[in-house]
């Protein structure tokens, strides 16, 4: 995965160092005492922490990893060409979200690329130890294909719900959605949403013209405000009934 701005080794005795705790690593990369749900889900080490600038290629399509990541800080978007030439941003991924663990349990190359959205600070594990332990532990393994699986059902859901929609509507959910995503996030409040217009109608996805036409109307109702690359809802009951299919409100 390329276009790190910077990156750190951060191996054992830096994990430590933060959290206060011994903790030692054996031959294969694995993490023993200390906490067991070091960078949450994973207890082996990471290899290496790399951050990245809004708007950076993280990975490019086609791209055979050996290393999955997770990230730590801000989001990363997952896009794919349309035939038209358009992008399409098939999925954003919040903090805590997984970028490639499915590619190097497959040993497959990347099927959509992947570019910061904000700042973000992504961790980085050897593809490797995930597939010794996926092999090891087949509880762990089904907690990876799970979320994986969940992952997918949620994309053909709202392809399906998108289908027969307005733009309003995929527009007010899409704001919704993002919402959510930032208020995964505690310091957070899921009101004020940075996004850029170009990213906006990749993944609605419908042109840019027709997205800032929609974006007036709710402007004018009152719905959302903003400035160049953000967008602050105002009225969410509004904007959840927009999300309904509601054609006017009282």
């Amino acid at each position: 995965m390329d276009g790190a701005i910077s990156i750190r080794d951060n191996r054992t005795r830096g994990s430590a160092a933060r959290i206060g705790e011994a903790v030692t690593c054996g031959p294969l990369g694995i993490v023993y005492g200390g906490r067991a749900d070091l960078d949450h889900e994973f207890p082996f080490c990471r290899s290496s922490i790399r951050k990245f600038r809004r708007g950076e290629v993280i990975a490019s399509a086609g791209v055979l990893i050996d290393m999955f990541a997770r990230v730590q800080r801000g989001m990363v978007s997952a896009s794919t060409p349309l035939a038209d030439g358009r992008e399409f941003i098939v999925e954003i991924i919040p903090k805590g979200g997984l970028i490639g663990e499915l590619e190097v349990l497959r040993k497959q190359s990347l099927s959509l690329e992947y570019r910061a959205s904000s700042d973000c600070e992504l961790h980085y594990f050897d593809g490797r130890l995930l597939r010794d332990l996926c092999a090891n532990d087949p509880q762990f393994q089904v907690k990876i294909l799970s979320k994986a699986l969940a992952r997918v059902s949620e994309l053909e859901l709202r392809i399906i719900s998108n289908a027969g929609s307005s733009l309003r509507q995929r527009l007010a959910r899409t704001l919704l959605r993002l919402s959510a995503l930032y208020r995964m996030d505690a310091q957070n409040s899921g009101d004020e949403l940075i996004i850029s217009q170009h990213d906006l109608a990749a993944t609605l996805p419908a042109s840019r013209e027709k997205v800032n036409q929609c974006l007036r109307r709710l402007r004018e109702s009152k719905v959302v405000d903003g400035t160049q690359g953000k967008i602050r809802i105002l009225n969410r009951k509004a904007l959840e009934a927009y999300a309904e299919g509601v054609t006017s409100l009282a």
